[in-house]
């Protein structure tokens, strides 16, 4: 296929593109055949655009102390930087996926990449809390359509039969953000603190911005596809989920009943919502279509990535936050995060070579099933466990959140396409905020109950302590003893071995409530893998007890 076509009117430049080749929706582009050089250099950017769009915010994720330092702020302050992100990147899509439909994918590339290069530019010179705030806020914005044309790119690197195997990777690549960021965050820290991470944020946007510009995608078709009450249903949809993000973000580091914002940002959240979709339900044309996301396939799919989303949760904020509780930094747990990145590389490919069209649910299931072993293994833990301990079920962690996430998505493009294209942005809206959300919604859980649990096993435990048990006494003396040589009063030494004791009992508290929590999420992803595969093979059973049923009365037919 000629790259000069791609100058011609839309219609001119359609009637030269095989049926293959022609884009599946508007706002897409169309996949004309490339020679394989064309398709190694779209794979090339696409690989790059994807990671420049996610590996600032996983640096901020990832360090959220460090950058609490940097900045002068408290933890939960600096807490507020990735829930800032989350909030407008998990709504931006209502508007993102339209405003291609409408303008074209080169107008929005140019858009979302001359924003991004604001933001990371501006990270250089606005240093103070509240401008950073704002900054991480665009950046959410910026990064949701950094995705999409990552995704976008790689698709163009695979022939029409393999289409499927490039959105499968290019969905997986933000699942690599993470553990990148863990093992080179450090280095960068220890150069020039945030100043060197923000100047390589924008290197990759300075590499990605001519790289995207020199290799442009082919064109796609515009279509109107904007209407006004599009912009009251986004000014309603978004303020609500970003407050239910705050919420679901924030509400276990400053105590769900202890922050009076926490119930007034939930009774605004459900009333904006609310009038979201009233307007929405009553729409000939509706932004989010209601009545197509209540169906029977579609509850399940979300379902399906809020409970995967939420399990997942054992990997993000439970292991690493026991490593962190056992007095581990991120530079003793670089180990771990190498496994975690090919174990994530590793369930992306896997799931996109043994991909199935037909049975597009199976990977879920399995991928529910090793989260389940992977939990439960973790749910031995003790204060002696280190991150080499954790190497095999943090590696099935990591796999199966690669292996789930590519067919997620073809499973709702499907639908997308049975009904025409006129719901993808109901898909894309619905998989976004279940992925932001249910992540959200699986830290909250966790923290929560950890935290609930380490204050009941606390109780017990100190409750035990007999200061007349002869083995406590022995414990007090071994504790106190240690400081003889430098503290002579045995009154303090007595307190300090009591002090000792306490923080010893606290640590045990705490291993018990995550060993509780793993163990919980372990039985979780077992009911879900056990749900999600019942529903994969009950069509399947009723369909052959049907064509057993209609071959018996057959046979009883020939008979008689």
């Amino acid at each position: 296929m000629s790259r000069r076509n791609w100058d011609l009117p839309w219609d001119d430049y359609l009637a030269t593109l095989k049926p293959h080749e022609r884009p599946a929706l508007p706002g897409s582009p169309a996949t004309p055949d490339h020679s394989t050089p064309w398709r190694l250099a779209y794979a090339a950017v696409g690989v790059l655009v994807a990671l420049t769009g996610s590996l600032g915010n996983a640096a901020v994720t990832a360090n959220i102390p460090l950058l609490a330092g940097s900045l002068g702020v408290t933890t939960t302050e600096a807490s507020w930087l990735p829930i800032v992100f989350v909030m407008t990147n998990a709504c931006m899509n209502l508007l993102l996926v339209k405003f291609r439909m409408q303008y074209g994918l080169r107008l929005f590339t140019e858009i979302i990449l001359m924003i991004f290069l604001a933001t990371a530019t501006a990270h250089l010179f606005l240093e103070d809390y509240g401008s950073t705030l704002v900054v991480r806020g665009i950046a959410g914005i910026a990064a949701a359509g950094m995705s999409t044309l990552g995704i976008l790119y790689i698709i163009q690197a695979f022939p029409a039969q393999h289409r499927l195997k490039g959105i499968i990777i290019g969905v997986g690549l933000s699942s690599l953000a993470i553990p990148l960021a863990r093992l080179g965050v450090g280095y960068l820290l220890d150069r020039d603190l945030w100043r060197a991470v923000y100047m390589f944020d924008l290197g990759l946007v300075l590499i990605a911005l001519p790289a995207v510009f020199a290799l442009k995608m082919p064109p796609s078709q515009r279509v109107k596809a904007f209407e006004k009450l599009d912009f009251v249903t986004f000014a309603l949809f978004a303020p609500g989920v970003a407050l239910l993000t705050a919420v679901l973000g924030l509400g276990r580091i400053v105590w769900w009943t202890e922050a009076p914002w926490i119930g007034l940002a939930l009774i605004g959240a459900l009333g904006l919502l609310t009038a979201a979709v009233i307007i929405e339900y009553n729409r000939v044309n509706p932004l989010i279509d209601l009545k197509w996301l209540a169906g029977g396939d579609i509850v399940r799919l979300l379902l399906a990535i809020l409970l995967v989303r939420i399990v997942l949760s054992e990997q993000t904020t439970g292991a690493v936050g026991f490593l962190q509780q056992m007095g581990l930094g991120y530079e003793q747990m670089h180990g771990l995060s190498w496994v975690m990145l090919f174990a994530t590389a590793a369930g992306t490919l896997t799931s996109a070579f043994t991909l199935n069209p037909t049975k597009l649910w199976k990977p879920i299931s399995i991928a529910l099933g090793l989260i389940a072993i992977g939990a439960f293994m973790d749910s031995h833990a003790t204060v002696l466990t280190r991150p080499a301990n954790l190497y095999f079920s943090q590696a099935l962690l990591g796999f199966a959140a690669a292996f789930f996430i590519g067919p997620t998505m073809i499973i709702g493009f499907g639908k997308v396409l049975q009904g025409g294209g006129k719901h993808m942005v109901s898909f894309i809206v619905v998989f976004s905020i279940g992925q932001n959300v249910g992540g959200l919604m699986g830290s909250a859980m966790v923290g929560t109950i950890q935290t609930l649990r380490e204050k009941f096993h606390s109780n017990q435990l100190s409750a035990h302590i007999d200061m007349g048990d002869p083995e406590v006494v022995l414990r007090l003396q071994q504790l106190g003893g240690a400081y003889a040589h430098t503290i002579g009063d045995a009154a303090q030494r007595q307190a300090l071995a009591l002090k000792l004791l306490q923080q010893q009992i606290s640590q045990q508290a705490q291993v018990l409530a995550y060993n509780d929590v793993f163990l919980l999420i372990a039985a979780a992803a077992a009911v879900g893998a056990l749900w999600v595969a019942v529903n994969h093979y009950r069509p399947r059973i009723e369909a052959r007890r049907a064509a057993n049923r209609e071959a018996a009365q057959a046979a009883a037919a020939a008979v008689e």
